[in-house]
């Protein structure tokens, strides 16, 4: 089994804010833009959530001003099903158990021993590849997970 730390997720209320902040105060260049999720090149990311997304409905709000309870510190998986399997046996205090976010990613969320968010995932390829061998065209792909049509092509090949 093997987990890679993915990357810090910081849930923002002011996402153009913290965009503008990261790339013009830190320098931080914008690897993938999903809309109100950037991933910088570092690693970092920025989540704007809405009232739909899965953490906003399990926590009753998108945002919370109250400081690093808008962390999610972000896991991903080639091997998701072992992964959560072997989770199973460890005493865990879950937000959510396995479920599929609204762009395709199977996820869960637990919180570490001091109360910080973590969440294991797929890993884009893992998703991207599931729809494809369910029959979905490249851009029914980019479609239903906002990636890039490029990306899932090249994840594909």
């Amino acid at each position: 089994m093997e987990i890679k730390f993915h990357s810090p997720v910081i849930l923002t209320n002011e996402f153009d804010k913290m965009k503008a902040f990261y790339q013009e105060i830190l320098q931080q260049e914008i690897e993938i833009d999903l809309g109100n999720c950037i991933i910088f090149k570092n690693g970092i990311s920025l989540w704007k959530l809405t009232e739909d997304y899965l953490i906003a409905k399990k926590l009753g709000k998108t945002y919370n001003p109250e400081g690093n309870k808008n962390l999610e510190l972000c896991f991903e998986t080639d091997d998701y099903e072992s992964v959560v399997a072997k989770l199973k046996n460890q005493d865990l205090k879950y937000l959510h158990e396995t479920k599929e976010e609204r762009w395709g990613q199977k996820t869960m969320r637990f919180y570490d021993p001091e109360n910080n968010l973590i969440e294991i995932g797929e890993t884009i390829p893992c998703f991207v590849k599931r729809f494809k061998t369910q029959g979905m065209t490249d851009k029914e792909v980019s479609e239903r997970t906002s990636v890039p049509i490029e990306m899932v092509r090249e994840i594909c090949q």
